[in-house]
């Protein structure tokens, strides 16, 4: 793990993978996550010849969080810049993964970036479901969901991936799974409760950036008509669908994403 320190005096945790002399791409892990999650991109990261940064948003694994109140999307585009300059990025690819995906959207009106990458992502104004809804209305209640969800994961990981992929995975991705969902609790579960309010809460919105999107057929967790919806309004924009649901899609995916992203 490495981290830096932001100028409003927040710790910033990250990971940093992949090729070093290669094309920089911060990487937004999904909701709830970490790190961690670069341990997912597996073998695909040096593959397509990319220097993957992986940032613990606010408030998730070892970074510091934010007022709730104050707290927005496009927040996130003042963490990312710090981090780039922090590794001497002049410019850099974005992408996002599940609930990582508004955050690299909203990233990509940074002078830096000119594309994005969304796998398996939700997008703004998708139907965020049961969580979304309560996340604005009853937030007290996910409070102990995702407590007990974090305490299962200890003892019963294989549970984590199923909630993502009825696809049949390895024991290496459902631990990696596991530890980047454990690690995204480290502070308790106030992120991801902000996280699902931001959502519930955002009206579609594309960035000036190329964008380019890969998504299965068959998620349950990520509507893919919001991602139709939002290739068909957005001004440079293209979409691969894949077979497969969440989980499922984005070993398939991955590597053309990061591939795509050197341009």
């Amino acid at each position: 793990m490495s981290s830096l320190t932001l100028p409003d005096g927040r710790t910033l945790a990250y990971a940093d993978c992949g090729a070093p002399d290669g094309t920089p791409v911060i990487f937004h892990h999904g909701t709830p996550g970490s790190r961690l999650f670069a341990a997912l991109l597996d073998d695909s990261v040096s593959e397509a010849g990319v220097r993957v940064v992986v940032p613990d948003r606010p408030g998730y694994g070892r970074s510091d969080p934010v007022d709730p109140a104050e707290a927005s999307l496009a927040d996130v585009r003042a963490d990312v810049e710090a981090l780039a300059d922090h590794l001497g990025f002049d410019s850099f690819g974005i992408a996002g993964f599940s609930g990582g995906g508004p955050f690299a959207l909203a990233c990509g009106d940074l002078n830096r970036v000119d594309r994005v990458a969304l796998v398996s992502a939700l997008v703004p104004g998708a139907d965020t479901g049961v969580f979304g809804a309560l996340a604005t209305r009853a937030s007290p209640v996910l409070g102990p969901f995702f407590r007990a969800s974090d305490a299962l994961a200890g003892v019963a990981p294989d549970i984590v991936a199923g909630q993502y992929t009825d696809r049949d995975v390895s024991d290496e991705v459902r631990k990696a799974v596991a530890r980047d969902f454990r690690e995204g609790f480290h502070r308790g579960p106030s992120a991801a409760i902000r996280e699902n309010r931001l959502f519930a809460k955002a009206t579609p919105f594309g960035p000036d950036a190329t964008i380019g999107a890969w998504h299965g057929t068959d998620d349950a967790n990520a509507p893919l008509v919001a991602v139709e919806r939002l290739v068909e309004h957005a001004p440079n924009a293209t979409l691969e669908r894949v077979g497969g649901d969440h989980l499922g899609a984005f070993p398939d995916t991955r590597g053309d994403a990061l591939s795509w992203l050197t341009g």
